[in-house]
């Protein structure tokens, strides 16, 4: 052994008994003391005297479920705890304990079995900790949970829920079952998406949402959502992103307010302004056209020989009876697209002929006012679609580019096929559209800003007919501009393409029959006016002012066609067609020509056998064309 070495002979001193007894004497945080195998206190250190106040002559000797409540005492729990200590040697519980002057504290409390060498028990170590304050500051924060809860459950006029990061509802107030209708257990577990329009939810707008919440920190909506019953609410939401103290993101807060009603107020209060602007501007319209029928009136009273001035006089008043006529047309077609009693007549339409129709409608307009335009229609283009409404559509679109596009300004046509898709494409050099206005272009009533004079005129109707006619077709209709001077605006309309359909021969040769016409109106100066019209067209015509003179005459002669207004004193027109039809063995073709001309009028006229039906007043292309038909259709259906 080296001198380095330590000397293994130098042992550390052995603790006696009395040592252990200083150390768990000396312990003050702790209640430390010895139990016999029943139960009862053997020993009592300076902590245990602390925490329960008891001197030790006051206390060894007795069982220890001394410090327990009387509850726990009567269901024999002191002596479960023995039992568990003994069984498995340790026993660790919380909760309330009593002092010597009656108080309660939350204790801790460890029982360790102890046995001697040969496995005897000895009996029990019981160590106790006062855990009072720690209890409180719990108790405090549970209250305050809780009270948290009751203000967030108790909130009825706000949905406040919590997602977790991926966007899964987490929970639910009250107020959240009042506005959605969700009760918790079936929306806790699925996706907020599920609150949102379809449109909406498939475009991954709610996601999109959440990324700029945990983005930003926050995000706020407004927008249509989405009850359990499916009836849609106007929604503003604030979704804040939740991070615990080590910035790790726990998921969002959602509070969701209903505004259905605010919205719908605000809309009552737009929309009664548009329609008091509306009525403003109809007034002017209406007004308009009145004055030069009123002057060219008066000087055909006068008895004007002069061929020039009755000429022009009529001219006026054929454009302003025009004019008048597409007003109107214009507020119908909006009252029964806005109900959805249009009536969409389909066939194959060639674009190009629609274009060239429309183009010749407007081309006065145009050249009124020394506008270029220029059509390029290279290729056929098939669609599907009512002929008349999309030479309106086409029309309107005219209508509106040569209205904002200055004197000696440019129009554009352009008409393409995109693999299955129809593009035509109406472009202008006008002052354009400004950007605040571009959203709203296609609103109803809506209209750019014009001069105090009106001197563009229009109610505003033309261009939101055109969106939802192209879509009645399936199609839709973008506007583009940079509201910039010169540069104007260009709208793009695409609708879907049909294929090309087989040459077909149709019989074009006139009827050599007579060619004989009836016209029933009690509105005599619109049935002597109509009647010369038809007379112009080649037509044998008689005229009737009332039904019951309309079947006597038809009982008297043989008519091809009869012109029929509906509204007439005694029997209406059904009621003359359904007579003559009962009566005569070869009846005429019958086509209304009426003032009643909506859906369900024209409806009317279909179940009862007529042939056609023509709102006043009459387009002159649209009756002569029916009238030929008429004709050619007569030694079918009447001669034997």
């Amino acid at each position: 052994m080296t001198s380095n070495s330590p000397d293994i002979s130098v042992r550390y001193p052995q603790l006696s008994d009395a040592d252990y007894r200083l150390l768990v004497d000396a312990v003050t945080d702790y209640a430390i003391f010895h139990l016999d195998p029943g139960g009862r206190v053997l020993s009592w250190n300076a902590g245990a005297h602390k925490l329960k106040g008891y001197e030790a002559h006051e206390i060894i000797g007795k069982h220890f479920s001394i410090f327990y409540p009387q509850d726990l005492v009567a269901h024999a729990w002191p002596e479960h705890e023995i039992e568990q200590a003994t069984c498995i040697g340790r026993f660790e519980d919380e909760g309330w304990r009593i002092r010597k002057d009656g108080s309660r504290f939350w204790a801790n409390i460890v029982i360790t079995r102890l046995t001697d060498s040969q496995g005897i028990l000895r009996g029990f170590s019981k160590i106790t900790r006062d855990l009072t304050e720690r209890k409180r500051q719990e108790e405090l924060l549970r209250t305050s949970q809780e009270r948290f809860r009751l203000l967030v459950d108790g909130v009825q006029d706000y949905a406040i829920y919590m997602l977790d990061p991926s966007g899964y509802v987490a929970s639910w107030n009250n107020g959240a079952q009042k506005t959605l209708g969700y009760a918790a257990p079936e929306i806790v577990g699925k996706h907020f998406s599920v609150f949102y329009p379809e449109d909406a939810a498939v475009s991954g707008w709610p996601d999109e949402k959440l990324g700029i919440a945990l983005k930003e920190g926050r995000v706020k909506d407004e927008g249509w959502r989405l009850r359990k019953d499916g009836s849609r609410f106007w929604a503003n939401t604030v979704i804040t992103s939740l991070r615990d103290s080590e910035g790790r993101h726990r998921g969002f807060a959602k509070v969701t307010q209903d505004l259905t009603d605010k919205k719908r107020a605000h809309v009552l209060e737009d929309e009664g302004r548009r329609i008091t602007t509306f009525l403003a501007m109809l007034g002017h319209e209406l007004r308009n056209p009145l004055a030069p029928i009123s002057n060219a009136l008066a000087l055909l009273e006068q008895g004007v020989n002069n061929p020039r001035r009755l000429r022009m006089s009529c001219d006026i008043i054929g454009r302003q009876v025009r004019q008048m006529t597409r007003l109107v047309d214009d507020l119908l077609d909006v009252g029964r697209v806005s109900s959805g009693k249009i009536h969409l007549e389909l066939k194959l339409v060639e674009l190009g002929e629609a274009i060239s129709q429309a183009v010749e409608a407007t081309l006065p307009a145009i050249e009124a006012k020394s506008q270029l335009l220029h059509v390029s229609a290279k290729d056929k283009v098939w669609i599907s679609a009512d002929h008349a409404r999309i030479v309106q559509v086409i029309c309107n679109l005219l209508n509106n580019a040569t209205k904002f596009t200055p004197a000696g300004g440019k129009i554009e046509i352009v008409l393409q096929r995109i693999h299955e898709t129809a593009q035509l494409r109406v472009k202008d050099n006008g002052p354009g559209i400004s950007p605040s206005e571009l959203p709203r272009v296609f609103d109803l009533f809506s209209q750019g800003k014009q001069d105090i004079a009106r001197s563009l005129g229009g109610l505003g109707l033309g261009l939101s007919l055109v969106q939802q006619l192209v879509q009645l077709h399936g199609g839709d209709v973008s506007a583009f501009s940079k509201g910039i001077l010169g540069e104007g605006a260009e709208f793009v309309i695409r609708l879907p393409c049909v294929a090309e359909p087989e040459e077909s021969t149709k019989a074009t040769k006139a009827s050599d029959n007579p060619k004989s016409v009836l016209i029933v109106d009690d509105n005599r100066d619109a049935a002597d006016t109509l009647g010369m019209i038809v007379e112009t067209l080649g037509y044998e015509v008689a005229v009737a002012y009332d039904g019951l003179a309309a079947v006597d005459l038809v009982k008297q002669k043989r008519f091809s066609t009869l012109l029929l207004d509906l509204g007439l004193p005694g029997l209406s027109g059904i009621e003359v067609a359904q007579l003559i039809t009962a009566t005569i063995q070869c009846p005429p073709t019958f086509i209304a020509v009426t003032g009643y001309d909506q859906a369900e009028d024209r409806e009317r006229t279909r179940k009862n056998g007529f042939y056609a039906h023509l709102g006043k007043p009459v387009d002159v292309a649209q009756l002569q064309e029916l009238l030929q038909r008429a004709t050619e259709l007569a030694p079918v259906v009447r001669r034997h």
